[in-house]
């Protein structure tokens, strides 16, 4: 996945059923934060493989919806001064949590950067490594903790971070992240009701998968000369992996990465699940395959076999959840 992207327009699909309500009972309300001496003492929890001491945030800046999501489902808002939302995220507005976002600031509309961080008086930053968090960019977790000022980063991220690095399935590291920032706020209880909840989302789609061969997927992000797609390290691959198919690229040992259309071509892919954000929405993308010579022929074109994954569902957050429940609802229906 690019890190530098254009206006996302409007697009999430107005009905969005029981698997958003489930989200909005789990992280909704706000969790009663302890406001005894714990909250004065500092616990240790991974930022990625390295054990940092935290206390208790009080102006915690989220980069992306992934992050902020994750902070909104733990009832966290009080702790939210702001966020910044890149230009490829899709409006906070469709977000199942767009009442917590409009009760914190909107810091920018850019790339994360040290400069709104330190002018926001920030104590806390969440974000991903080579995303909101880069070395070309002059903001790392090293650099912030030089200011003083606490950081965290997306598990999911972790397992190519230099010096420190922790290897979880996509699934499995959003279920971390919540259980360790429920740790660094003291909302322990919160995140497991919420990390319960999830796990039993998924629980019921594993159980509706179809039975035998998966289904042959591409997961198509950008690129024209040569496409951007999911390897096994984000959240896609667990999507499709959950729901039934299988992700044509899930040999790679990569998050988003570049490929060749020969290789795509190779895979025959079923279906393609396209990463919707940016000024290249959907259709654009479904228009370039469908008259491309590289990929018109392949059987998900021919058959028209196109699933929309909306970008807060292909990034590391809550939503993950709901992409995969979307999905597996669409592959059902192709089975069927």
């Amino acid at each position: 996945m690019r890190t530098t992207r254009t206006p996302a327009p409007a697009r999430r699909p107005a009905a969005l059923g029981s698997a958003l309500a489930a989200v909005l009972v789990l992280g909704g309300c706000g969790a009663e934060v302890e406001t005894d001496a714990k909250e004065s003492g500092k616990a240790t929890v991974k930022r990625c493989g390295e054990p940092v001491e935290y206390t208790v945030p009080r102006r915690a800046v989220a980069y992306e919806g992934g992050s902020a999501d994750k902070l909104f489902a733990l009832g966290l808002t009080e702790h939210v001064h702001g966020y910044v939302m890149p230009p490829a995220n899709p409006p906070v507005s469709e977000s199942p949590w767009a009442s917590e976002y409009a009760k914190v600031k909107m810091l920018s509309d850019d790339l994360l950067n040290k400069e709104v961080v330190v002018e926001a008086e920030s104590d806390f930053v969440v974000a991903g490594w080579n995303s909101g968090f880069k070395q070309e960019r002059g903001i790392t977790p090293e650099i912030l903790d030089k200011l003083g000022i606490q950081s965290f980063m997306h598990t999911e991220s972790c397992f190519n971070y230099p010096g420190h690095p922790e290897r979880m399935t996509p699934f499995e590291a959003l279920y971390s992240d919540l259980e360790r920032l429920g740790k660094i706020f003291r909302v322990e209880k919160k995140a497991t009701d919420v990390v319960d909840g999830l796990r039993k989302r998924v629980e019921e789609v594993e159980a509706k998968a179809p039975q035998g061969d998966p289904v042959p997927v591409f997961l198509y992000d950008s690129g024209t000369d040569q496409p951007f797609t999911a390897g096994n390290q984000v959240p896609p691959n667990d999507i499709i992996r959950t729901a039934g198919g299988r992700n044509v690229f899930d040999g790679l040992d990569e998050r988003w990465t570049q490929v060749n259309w020969e290789s795509v071509a190779e895979a025959e892919p079923e279906i393609i699940a396209i990463l919707d954000y940016g000024d290249l929405p959907a259709q654009k993308k479904i228009d370039f395959l469908k008259k491309s010579p590289h990929t018109r022929e392949l059987p998900a074109v021919r058959k028209n076999n196109f699933f929309v994954l909306d970008y807060n569902e292909g990034i590391s957050g809550p939503r993950n959840i709901d992409g995969l429940e979307k999905f597996a609802t669409y592959l059902r229906g192709l089975e069927g």
